[in-house]
């Protein structure tokens, strides 16, 4: 089989920047509102009140500092608590499909390729914007490119597990490049009325392209993948289009993002760590003779539980980036922003790509500088 590549990344980073101190002051305006709101309740036991959120519970909790986000002035606004973009028509493109393109493009100028070069699109994410025409194939039809393209969705997991089905396209002969893009609009379903979580996301979209006997001089060799899932409800999204026909009037709270995260921590993290160990293993590798781990950026904890059990305690933070303090979780996007932003392989050097999320779903990749 000829050889497979990562032979270029790409990221769009929103315009709105903001802040863990801006984030609690608007969350604490809320959560005053609220109560007030609902003192009688509150007085009574009926309902609890809501608690103040601080930038320090947020560092503490999570490593996050900032957050890109589509729109900022309505999410922060403590009567909305939510982005709000202006309606499109179907004869315009799509907000993800448009940001889609800024990526891939910066993904093919990395990878010295123009959307002529390209016979596949991936549109791989947590969540996607509609069901239906694919947003692949309206990237496809504005790139102008031939060939197929389609969605899919593996939550967190949703970049590297588009990665591997591109590598598998590609070895099977259904194409020679691959373009996958992660458009992560992930302000759009979190709770930010909810403490817990009103931190968390941030908005990105991440392209690679996949391609063999690449030429471009960052180009690195998918060596191969392990994947693995396994089913849980502790992190969920109940929103669909089979809503609408349920015997439920559901509320804004049920359709939004929700997790356990404690059971997801110490669920899904020994998983991480087994499975990237096992994967080293089935490459006659130990984890010091990887150079550098781009995980997925969902928490710091959790990738400082993970690299510790491959490397011990003392790991220097380069071998494991962090884009959290900049971006927070950006869904499945995290790893990719990572790799894109600090890949440090010399030739010959080897690293791993890995995201896990819900479903449980976990994928790490295997790669060298060519």
């Amino acid at each position: 089989m000829q050889d497979i590549f990562i032979s270029g990344t790409g990221v769009w980073t929103p315009p709105h920047k903001i802040s863990n101190d801006e984030l609690v002051e608007s969350f604490n305006s809320y959560v005053e509102l609220f109560n007030a709101e609902h003192a009688n309740e509150i007085e009574s036991g009926a309902i609890e009140a809501k608690e103040p959120s601080s930038s320090e519970f947020i560092v503490k909790a999570s490593g996050i500092k900032n957050r890109y986000v589509i729109e900022k002035e309505s999410l922060l606004d403590p009567r909305c608590m939510k982005p709000q973009i202006q309606a499109r028509d179907d004869d315009s493109l799509s907000l993800c499909a448009e940001i889609s393109v800024i990526a891939a493009k910066q993904a093919l100028d990395n990878a010295e390729l123009t959307p002529a070069d390209i016979d596949a699109v991936i549109v791989s994410t947590a969540n996607l914007q509609r069901a239906y025409p694919a947003i692949a194939i309206e990237v496809q039809n504005e790139l102008g490119i031939e060939g197929y393209a389609y969605d899919m969705m593996v939550g967190c997991s949703s970049t590297t597990f588009g990665i591997s089905n591109a590598y598998s396209d590609i070895a099977s002969g259904k194409a020679s490049r691959v373009l996958v893009i992660n458009p992560e609009i992930t302000t759009a379903h979190n709770n930010l009325k909810n403490r817990d979580s009103h931190f968390i996301f941030g908005d990105v979209c991440t392209a690679a392209v996949i391609e063999k006997n690449a030429k471009s001089l960052n180009r690195f060799k998918i060596l191969n993948a392990k994947l693995k899932t396994h089913f849980s409800n502790n992190i969920r999204n109940n929103f669909g289009f089979m809503n609408a026909i349920e015997d439920k009037e559901y509320t804004e709270e049920e359709l939004l993002f929700v997790q356990n995260g404690r059971s997801v921590f110490k669920e899904v993290m020994p998983m991480v760590a087994s499975l990237i160990s096992e994967h080293l293993e089935e490459n006659n590798l130990s984890p010091n003779e990887v150079e550098q781990y781009w995980l997925h950026q969902a928490n710091i904890n959790m990738n400082t539980y993970v690299v510790k059990k491959l490397l011990g305690d003392d790991f220097p933070p380069e071998r494991a980036p962090n884009v959290l303090e900049e971006y927070a979780n950006t869904g499945s996007a995290g790893s990719l922003i990572s790799f894109h932003k600090y890949n440090h392989l010399a030739e010959g050097q080897k690293g791993i790509i890995c995201s896990f999320g819900a479903g449980y779903s976990i994928c790490s990749i295997l790669v060298e500088k060519a």
